[in-house]
């Protein structure tokens, strides 16, 4: 069985990579630009549909306020660009938001934002992949109602691809991110010029007739209205995820790194901003509709539209209306989408695990998220993520909408954090400088991060103004529970690390005065022989064998062998009237450390090493139980003595059974 497993992970993971292939070269800014960017972009799959899909519920007049919307967005989009091309000029090491709070603000905000970008990650997998499975089912219709399962398939072929590890070459991971780019810049410009010439033709929903929800049925009025337009900009926010990324991978780009990261975030906000802007002014020329439930909602010459009806996404529709007919349009549209989408998804894998390291390197987090597979990646750190966004796409049935109301909480909690810890970077710095002209300069970047921290905690609060009974809560949740749980493990490891440091006494301590060995015995077997040997190679002050006697005559017959046999080690019967195997044994140790407190007492037990899982259930079962209770006894060692079974040994590829190598072993 182990070997079968090794093979498998062979198949799926690859050989292991020695240590020293970790060192990569850095990356130039032609190929990191579209390796950092394609979180950014990636939301063009999602946010232009999101805010149509909000505003479409006070029905179609509300829809052309979209651009509006979208403005909104590309002004927030505009001074946090700004803002972190100034944070990651003071900040370059790469520790990005995390780093900048935790510096400034403390570490209990760090452990604030380290917690929201965490859940933001995982969001950003769960998002991506259920928006690419939808992207999926507009090519293959079929596909529509397993969306769910096709997400999280998507998702098990991205853990698999990051364990795998070096694999992964870098324009390999650029080159789909610049096709979408230029597809998308293409499709922009070529809609723009056939609206300005009146060649433009609709989009396949345009003749589609959307029903208002009850609450909307006279349009966008009044206080309910303007909530509705809030719901839309803070979904729209969706666009905004991923700015953060250049500044959180710094020490991976060529020199200058802080001025190359700052470059790439100027180029990302234009590209993100130009994109969705257009996308939205092309949707309404289009006529675009898109709603939550195209059933319920839609109606096609005062009827309801065909069960079997698939909506297709906000930018397979623009390639519909502006290639017409032309299927393959779509196609190559969908396609990009869907590479640039499972990118972004890439991107959380290198994200999260790297975050992880840091924090449980802090103590924040398990010690084994810090560790490095067989192929130099974070394992643990990619399996924990794949399996969170997995439970999350299955939880939510993969879908989109529902998914975003999460996603926006935890970007902005990170991005209004990170405004607050700049503005205290500024008022530190501030205050030896006597220069006029540096002291103003320095003002106007604190002014900036200012605005910044005002526009994203005032998104923040909308989000959760109008996005919390709709699931926003849940990420919030999940946040706090992180916070708790980030919490405790870090006092808890200051509490073990102040109890295991070894102090100016430590040397001094004493030594104890003799070894009393003791072999637990059952029957007398090959394994209790071998026990015994080792027992008696470590030359023990005192060496005898236990047998707990929980069964008369098996006990009897025991010590009849052991007569019979003349095994020069004396053995000792323990009573045991509720058949107590560990209870009786650790009674007999304490009388003997009531006896002599300073003497060492080594408990040997024999183990059989089986080739089968199920072998594990039918053996060693008293052997663990001994195991578990003995480990809260002061002064007492385990030895375990492995006896291996011919079926390990077949597991293994060998031949050999105990018989025929125990005189090697022993």
């Amino acid at each position: 069985m182990p070997a079968l497993f090794d093979g498998l992970k062979r198949i799926l993971v690859g050989r292991p990579f020695r240590t020293e292939q970790l060192n990569k070269k850095p990356l130039p800014p032609n190929v990191a630009l579209p390796i950092f960017s394609s979180s950014a972009l990636s939301s063009l799959a999602y946010a232009p549909d999101e805010i149509l899909l909000t505003l479409a519920m006070a029905g179609l007049a509300a829809t052309m306020l979209s651009p509006m919307v979208g403005l909104a967005v590309l002004a927030v989009l505009v001074v946090l660009v700004l803002s972190y091309r100034q944070s990651v000029m003071e900040y370059p090491s790469g520790g990005g938001d995390y780093e900048i709070v935790k510096k400034n603000l403390g570490a209990r905000s760090g452990t604030a934002v380290a917690a929201a970008l965490l859940v933001d990650f995982v969001l950003t997998v769960a998002v991506s992949s259920s928006s690419a499975a939808l992207y999926l089912s507009a090519i293959f219709p079929a596909l529509g109602e397993y969306k769910a399962w096709v997400a999280a398939g998507l998702v098990a072929f991205l853990v698999v691809g990051n364990l795998r590890g070096k694999g992964q070459g870098r324009w390999t991971l650029a080159i789909p991110v610049y096709l979408f780019v230029f597809g998308m810049l293409a499709l922009v410009a070529i809609g723009g010029v056939m609206a300005a010439t009146g060649s433009l033709g609709l989009a396949p929903s345009a003749n589609f007739t959307i029903v208002p929800e009850a609450e909307f049925a006279n349009g966008l009025h009044g206080v309910v209205g303007a909530l509705l337009i809030l719901r839309a900009f803070s979904t729209g926010s969706a666009a905004l995820t991923g700015i953060e990324v250049p500044i959180s991978n710094v020490q991976t780009l060529a020199k200058p790194r802080a001025k190359n990261a700052a470059r790439i975030l100027l180029v990302l906000g234009l590209l993100s901003g130009v994109l969705t802007l257009g996308t939205l002014m092309l949707a309404r020329a289009t006529g675009i509709k898109v709603v939550a439930d195209p059933q319920a909602s839609f109606l096609l010459d005062g009827a309801p539209i065909p069960e079997s009806f698939v909506q297709v996404p906000v930018l397979g529709q623009l390639a519909q209306a502006v290639f017409g007919d032309f299927t393959f349009g779509l196609v190559v549209v969908s396609v990009l989408t869907i590479a640039v989408l499972m990118l972004a998804g890439n991107q959380a894998f290198n994200s999260f695990p790297l975050l992880a390291s840091h924090l449980a390197t802090d103590g924040f987090l398990p010690r084994q998220l810090r560790t490095r597979g067989d192929r130099l990646g974070f394992s643990n750190g990619i399996l924990s993520l794949g399996v969170a966004a997995i439970a999350l796409v299955l939880l939510f049935q993969g879908d989109v909408t529902l998914l975003v109301q999460l996603y926006v909480v935890g970007v902005f909690v990170s991005f209004t954090l990170s405004q607050l810890g700049m503005l205290k970077h500024w008022k530190r710095v501030l205050v030896p400088i006597a220069d006029r002209r540096i002291r103003a300069a320095k003002q106007r970047k604190r002014l900036l991060n200012l605005v910044g921290l005002i526009l994203s905690a005032l998104v923040l609060v909308v989000v959760l103004a109008t996005r919390f009974v709709h699931g926003a809560w849940l990420a919030v949740l999940g946040i706090v529970v992180l916070m708790v749980i980030m919490d405790s493990l870090q006092r808890h490891y200051q509490k073990v690390d102040d109890e295991l440091a070894v102090d100016e006494s430590g040397a001094a301590t004493a030594l104890p005065s003799r070894v009393h060995a003791l072999v637990l015995v059952s029957t007398v077997r090959k394994p209790v022989l071998r026990a015994l040997a080792f027992a008696r190679a470590s030359r023990p002050s005192k060496l005898e064998a236990i047998i707990v006697d929980v069964e008369r005559g098996k006990t009897e017959k025991t010590l009849q062998d052991w007569e019979r046999l003349q095994i020069p080690v004396p053995i000792t019967a323990l009573a045991s009237p509720y058949r107590d195997i560990p209870g009786a044994l650790i009674e007999h140790i304490r009388s003997i450390k009531r006896e002599s407190p300073r003497e060492l007492i080594v408990v040997y037990i024999p183990e059989y090493v089986v080739g089968h899982w199920w072998e594990q259930l039918v053996h060693n079962q008293t052997a663990l139980r001994v195991k578990n209770r003995l480990h809260y006894e002061p002064g007492v060692l385990i030895a375990s003595v492995p006896w291996r079974l011919l079926s390990a040994s077949r597991a293994l590829g060998g031949g050999a059974t105990e018989e025929s190598s125990a005189h090697r072993q022993i």
